[in-house]
């Protein structure tokens, strides 16, 4: 296999060189694999950028200012020479160790995704990633064991697909889970077991838990419109008829009840439409 790996870094001065370094010295003990390092540094302003152009043997990026993660991602994936890419992310949390373990199943599947088994983040994000997790599973008809894992093996060609949805954030690699299981696109998941961050605190704040809710709905509603639509317009009905029954007793049809129906046809139009328009937009890509 012909593999580039893709390294985003911001501001990872004491975790990101022993990361790349572990990760290029690893590399190097495989014999079946032909790869190159592409590590982006996202405008850090300590010297992630400094110590990471003192490793030899990797492919330094720069961005003259911060992007966001998505960004670097997509940066390394255009610098990338290879077919497949391998996203890597440089906080010291991945282990070099589970790479072989994706490797394996490149044959068969357009992704490869880590499944962590042990959650690194703070209990006080646990209610918010799991709520998160419950609307990914049920708005893709599927079981996702790991929404947002930046450990994952990608076909490039495949990826490239889904340019113009790939947002600058954190967000990337949800977007690129729900937009391949949603396109039909074989995906795997292997479980790993994360390294604890030795240093420094987690980038990921609670306006990209916000974001990624909104780009979940949105990337569904591209790919699969009335699984927003339907449950939207049903609730509409039910309260509606909730309403006429009251209104039965009274004898006296109101205003509320005129609206709750008007509002549910209208959402459950637009759901029709959204849906077309879905398909005509998948025949158009396709």
């Amino acid at each position: 296999m012909k593999i580039s790996f893709i390294v985003p870094a911001f501001n990872e001065e004491k975790a990101a060189p022993e990361a790349v370094r572990g990760l290029r010295d690893f590399l190097y003990g495989l014999n079946d694999i032909e790869f190159e390092i592409i590590v982006v540094n996202d405008g850090s302003t300590d010297k992630t950028a400094e110590f990471l152009s003192q490793i030899q043997g990797v492919q330094l990026v720069s961005h003259p200012y911060n992007k966001g993660y998505g960004a670097s991602l997509k940066t390394g994936i255009k610098h990338a020479q290879y077919d497949w890419v391998f996203f890597f992310d440089s906080d010291g949390q991945p282990r070099p160790g589970e790479i072989p373990n994706l490797l394996k199943y490149a044959g068969e599947f357009d992704m490869v995704v880590g499944a962590r088994t042990e959650m690194n983040a703070p209990l006080i994000r646990q209610p918010g990633r799991k709520f998160l997790n419950f609307m990914a599973n049920y708005l893709a008809e599927k079981k996702i064991p790991d929404i947002n894992c930046g450990f994952r093996l990608i076909k490039k060609c495949e990826i490239e697909k889904f340019w113009h949805l790939l947002p600058e954030s954190f967000s990337l690699t949800t977007t690129i889970t729900l937009a391949f299981l949603k396109s039909g696109l074989n995906v795997k998941y292997v479980p790993i077991t994360p390294n604890k961050r030795a240093s420094g605190k987690s980038m990921v704040k609670s306006k990209h838990a916000i974001r990624m809710f909104f780009l979940i709905f949105r990337t569904i509603i591209l790919f699969s419109p009335l699984r927003v639509f339907i449950p939207a317009a049903g609730f509409l009905f039910l309260l509606g008829t909730a309403s006429f029954i009251y209104d039965l007793s009274r004898l006296n049809l109101g205003d509320t009840t005129v609206l709750l129906f008007v509002s549910s046809l209208t959402i459950f139009l637009f759901g029709l439409m959204a849906d077309q328009l879905s398909a005509i937009r998948r025949e158009i890509h396709d």
